[in-house]
């Protein structure tokens, strides 16, 4: 039977992520024994909160599906139906992982464009 962890009060259930084997020189690292724990994995589960925070109007801060990054001394690592997973407190995340989305160019900025590349916009004095 499988198996789900529900985390309680403040703490959160994250998976950690595979380490990245290549490096941007395009070199090939092996997995060995002395590397560094996984910093940053996918939320899975969150607890309710404390109670106090309901009174005040403070929410978790973070959702499932969040990719987060956390210290490596964060929480306690277990296994769950042989998953590695990290239950730590919210507070010990350093913080979300968001997609930046570049800004569409529009037709103001594609004249500005135009305007910088020809020295500026036409005077008739």
């Amino acid at each position: 039977m499988k198996q789900l962890l529900r985390p309680l009060f403040d703490r959160i259930v994250i998976k950690e992520l595979e380490p990245e084997r290549f490096r941007r020189s395009g070199l090939l690292v092996p997995a060995g024994s002395n590397e560094p724990p996984p910093q940053h994995g996918i939320v899975l589960a969150v607890g309710q909160g404390l109670d106090w925070w309901e009174h005040v109007g403070v929410r978790m801060p973070v959702a499932p599906g969040d990719h987060v990054v956390f210290p490596a001394s964060a929480g306690a690592w277990i296994e769950v139906d042989e998953e590695r997973l990290l239950v730590c407190r919210v507070g010990e995340i350093l913080g979300v992982l968001e997609e930046v989305r570049e800004p569409k160019a529009t037709h103001v900025d594609a004249d500005r464009d135009a305007d910088a590349d020809t020295g500026g916009p036409s005077r008739d004095d």
